[in-house]
């Protein structure tokens, strides 16, 4: 389990700039929708800017403290 605030510092600290929501989908924080909207986003594609939200979430994924991520990513 993890809190959305850590999950929001740390999609902070890699994405600078970027509007970021994240909401606990179950209670059970470990479940969660994420929105990222960044500039950095522009020119790439869909797949691209999701990976990237996954390699900035990857030691939370990889120890299961996120079970199942929802993402929405577009440029800003």
């Amino acid at each position: 389990m993890i809190d959305p605030q850590a999950i929001q510092a740390k999609l902070t600290a890699a994405f600078p700039g970027a509007e970021i929501t994240v909401q606990d989908t179950t209670g059970t924080r470990d479940h969660f929708f994420v929105a990222v909207l960044w500039s950095g986003f522009h020119g790439k594609k869909l797949i691209q800017q999701h990976q990237m939200v996954n390699k900035a979430l990857q030691e939370e994924l990889a120890d299961e403290r996120i079970h199942a991520l929802q993402l929405k990513t577009a440029a800003l």
